[in-house]
């Protein structure tokens, strides 16, 4: 596997450890609907978490929560409702991002709720 597929496995790894330790459940990981992946979607009480981790290293000029752009939301957003459609009650979807950070061998994270609020 290639080194920048190992290091975006470990990164989901932290972020599940994570959420996991914040009493999140972990209903799915890396579902795919159409051209969308969700890399991680939990529950926590009678919300559903779309969490979309992204990881870069500190040598990089970009923050890892920025490339998250307007398509990959719009994508995500669907495969969101496709999701949901799932339940059998009343639940409301919350997007997260969960950014990480590499920096002499540390992760450093970062849970950016309701990430996509002021999004249009």
């Amino acid at each position: 596997m290639a080194q920048h597929h190992d290091f975006g496995k470990h990164a989901e790894d932290h972020a599940l450890a994570f959420l996991e330790q914040q009493n999140y459940r972990i209903l799915a990981k890396n579902w795919h609907f159409q051209k969308a992946e969700i890399d991680i979607i939990a529950r926590k009480a009678n919300r559903i978490h779309i969490v979309e981790v992204k990881a870069r290293n500190a040598k990089g000029i970009m923050l890892p929560e920025a490339a998250v752009d307007r398509k990959k939301i719009k994508l995500l957003i669907r495969a969101a409702d496709e999701f949901v459609k799932q339940f059998k009650e009343e639940v409301e979807v919350q997007f997260d991002i969960i950014s990480i950070l590499a920096q002499d061998g540390i992760l450093h994270l970062k849970h950016i709720e309701n990430a996509f609020e002021s999004i249009d």
